[in-house]
């Protein structure tokens, strides 16, 4: 690539950046809807907006304030192409974050922006040593950027994953505890509180999370609905409504959490079952291509080496 190309190339990105930048300026300036109609449905702040004290997030408050109008509109974007705000919101309660929607689209952002930085060295050592074209490099460059924030949605994904296992082979034990609790004669919403207070991981967090909507005035029907829209797990939910019908009903709490956690031992039991069948042909390649041919090795070494002696 010439001299001329790579300065073409840069100017025409400086000049993409350009138009981008005052499309979006002109985007953001436009009033919608919603903001037409928010001074007559929602409550206004009366205080200064010069009085109120920003938190910084970063090590640099300056550089974040003057970068911030950027970034939101960075973040908009991201939320356009990405995962809706609502969906996002419920995926951060599974994963048991504290991060909010809009951290984590600046995390997404910062992920993003990584990956640009690495398509655009891989495409400048590429044009450097196998002359790339300008298209290859700027499409090289785009791919890494998106590759980055996906992987950040990614991580998330995995994280979820994570702790709903844990929440999982957590749920007999404190179902059992939950058990004789009740069984020795103490109300459901103390049998909650001793176990959590007693017990520690993610179930328990989110059974002091439970406990604190009860305390602060909702029932304990609605409280079990509330864990269960949290976690978003069939076991979990099963507990919730068995926990509440009994309740309402007056039958034996304990046996009906004798029974869930049993049928989640059964369900982890089909589960690994599965696994082990899913993987049936994997387990096959160490023994295939170690133990067999060590095995092969010395079976036939001994017969090598004694006709290797008489010859």
């Amino acid at each position: 690539m010439s001299p001329d190309q790579v300065k073409g190339a840069i100017i025409g990105l400086l000049g993409g950046l350009g138009v981008l930048t005052v499309v979006w300026r002109l985007r953001a300036r436009r009033i919608t809807f919603a903001s037409r109609v928010a001074p007559y449905v929602g409550r206004r702040d009366t205080g200064s907006a010069l009085l109120e004290e920003r938190r910084a997030i970063t090590p640099f408050p300056a550089l974040e304030m003057l970068l911030s109008p950027w970034v939101a509109s960075l973040e908009g974007l991201v939320a356009r192409l990405g995962t809706p705000t609502a969906q996002l919101r419920r995926r951060l309660q599974r994963a048991g974050s504290r991060w909010t929607v809009e951290q984590y689209r600046a995390q997404q952002l910062l992920w993003g922006t990584v990956g640009l930085a690495v398509g655009l060295f891989l495409a400048l050592v590429l044009s450097a040593t196998r002359s790339l074209p300008v298209p290859l490099g700027a499409f090289l460059v785009l791919i890494a950027g998106a590759t980055g924030a996906m992987l950040r949605d990614r991580a998330l994904t995995r994280t979820i994953r994570d702790r709903d296992e844990v929440m999982l082979l957590e749920f007999p034990t404190i179902a059992e505890l939950l058990a004789l609790a009740v069984a020795a004669g103490e109300a459901p919403v103390a049998a909650l509180q001793r176990v959590a207070r007693k017990a520690s991981g993610e179930l328990s967090h989110e059974l002091r999370t439970t406990l604190a909507d009860v305390h602060a005035g909702a029932s304990l029907s609605a409280a079990l609905e509330g864990l269960a829209d949290r976690t978003g797990l069939a076991p979990l939910s099963r507990f919730a409504e068995g926990v509440a019908v009994a309740v309402e009903r007056g039958t034996p709490v304990a046996e009906v959490l004798r029974a869930q956690a049993q049928d989640v031992r059964e369900q982890g039991k089909r589960t690994l079952m599965e696994v082990g069948g899913r993987k049936e042909v994997l387990m096959l390649v160490p023994v295939v291509f170690l133990v067999l041919p060590v095995t092969v090795v010395f079976a036939v070494f001994p017969s090598l080496f004694v006709l290797r002696i008489g010859l």
